[in-house]
Parts: structure tokens; C-alpha cells; sequence
């Protein structure tokens, strides 16, 4: 009898022990808009259709504009996934104000270098997506903003300040072409 309930014990256990597999896979909790599983779908859809667009970069002043497919759609809207608020150690730091049409998800904590995201929906579908990231240290500092609007127009704008050296400003912008 006793070796009845030490076996079932231990097989609880077991099986309580492996509810936690999919974190130690990589595998994180959602509690805020998942941007990075919106865009890696929206990579898989914009890879399938291979829409044209009209892509344009200016650096400073300097402008090049281009139409083009682009062959990749998950690493042109990489910096979109990498701004994810979903990390483990970001849970509870953001706080979150939802409206009729509108969800924004804010933090003031200077570690986390999201500082913004604004997703904008009509009817259950994403309209728009707005993300503001601040990277400060001793040497550096960076302002990005990321707007994606789908099947429309994404754009990256940076300001950049390295000490010693003067400030850039990048725009990366991609029209979708209909």
C-alpha cells in the first residue's frame, strides 16, 4: 500500500513537473498584444502574396526610393517582432489602457527599451500598430519609432546619437504598391 502511494505521488509529481515544459522550451505567456506571433503571420501572409512595394530610405538628408518584392518578409519586419513586450521579465511592467478601438501599452521603467505600443483594431482586425523605443546609455542614445499599417505602409524612423559623433536619422518606409 505504502509502495502504492509513494508511486502515485511521485507520478503526480511528474506530471506536475511538466506543465512547466513549454516555458523551458522558449515558450513565453502572452499578457499583452502578441506583436511578435501578429507579425511573424503577417510575414507568412506578405511572403505568400509577394506584393510589390515602393521602399524608400533616407539617411540624413540622402534619399534612395525603389520598387521592389521583397524576398524575405519575416526579416524586413524583424525590428516590428523584436519589439514584442512579451518577455518573462517584463511581466507587470506595463500598464495598459484599452479603449473602444484602441489598445496602448505604456512603461516609464528606463530597462525596458519599449517604451510604447499602440495597437489600433477595427471589427477584431489590427489597423494600425505604433511602437516607440528608447535606448539610452553613458555613449549612446536612440529614438525609433515603428508604425505598421497592414497592407498600406510600414516605416521605421530612427534618431541616433553616438558621443563625439553627429546625430543621424534614418527613415526606412515601404508602400504597399496596389
Amino acid at each position: 500500500m505504502r509502495k502504492t502511494i509513494f508511486l502515485l505521488s511521485l507520478s503526480l509529481l511528474f506530471l506536475a513537473c511538466n506543465s512547466t515544459v513549454p516555458a523551458e522550451k522558449g515558450l513565453t505567456a502572452v499578457h499583452y498584444f502578441d506583436l511578435k506571433g501578429y507579425m511573424a503571420k503577417e510575414a507568412e501572409r506578405l511572403n505568400a502574396g509577394k506584393p510589390e512595394i515602393q521602399k524608400t530610405v533616407i539617411v540624413n538628408a540622402a534619399a534612395e526610393s525603389k520598387k521592389m518584392k521583397i524576398s524575405d518578409w519575416t526579416k524586413e519586419l524583424s525590428v516590428f517582432s523584436d519589439a514584442d513586450i512579451n518577455k518573462s521579465a517584463w511581466q507587470g511592467m506595463f500598464k495598459v489602457l484599452r479603449k473602444s478601438n484602441e489598445d496602448i501599452y505604456s512603461t516609464s521603467d528606463e530597462k525596458i527599451p519599449v517604451k510604447s505600443l499602440v495597437v489600433t483594431h477595427h471589427n477584431g482586425r489590427v489597423k494600425s500598430i505604433k511602437v516607440l523605443l528608447n535606448t539610452t546609455n553613458i555613449l549612446y542614445s536612440s529614438n525609433d519609432t515603428l508604425s505598421y499599417f497592414p497592407d498600406s505602409l510600414y516605416e521605421i524612423q530612427k534618431t541616433q546619437h553616438i558621443k563625439l559623433l553627429n546625430e543621424k536619422n534614418y527613415r526606412i518606409s515601404g508602400l504597399f504598391i496596389k
